[in-house]
């Protein structure tokens, strides 16, 4: 089978490549940047706050991050799915974000280490939806697809 020889890219190929990325994708990946600074923000005291405000074990911090990298991976993996059988990817995102941004303050209004893990839990699910459709709008926009050949 013959390939094509595809003449070599310039940086003004790439310019314009990303120029071409529609407004959506823009959206989508500066919100997605925003929240994981807040989220990081949050996660690098997450640990403090847990050993010495709630009294928890080294050990229960690393179950607890398990936990809540289990649940993200999860629900990726459902999360493509399930938005390909209802097919209202936008209703999604937003669901995503709003799960992610509704626990932001509850971290540290947790009076227990229950609190936490459910906070924990619920935006970890929400960081696995939003990234799952992420990719979906990225990989479905043939914009996308086309700019970056």
């Amino acid at each position: 089978m013959k390939t094509r020889a595809r003449m070599p890219r310039t940086p003004d190929d790439n310019i314009q490549g990303w120029r071409s990325l529609p407004s959506g994708i823009w959206a989508l990946g500066f919100v997605s940047l925003f929240m994981d600074i807040s989220s990081e923000m949050i996660h690098a005291l997450l640990p403090d706050y847990l050993t010495v405000g709630l009294g928890t074990t080294a050990l229960a911090v690393g179950v607890i991050e398990d936990i809540a990298e289990a649940t993200a991976t999860i629900t990726k993996v459902f999360s493509g799915a399930w938005s390909g059988r209802i097919g209202r990817r936008k209703e999604i995102a937003a669901l995503s974000y709003g799960l992610a941004a509704m626990t932001k303050p509850v971290f540290p209004l947790a009076p227990s280490v229950g609190g936490l893990i459910a906070a924990r839990f619920v935006n970890r699910e929400g960081k696995g939806i939003l990234l799952q459709m992420l990719a979906l709008h990225v990989s479905l926009d043939k914009t996308c697809r086309s700019s970056f050949r």
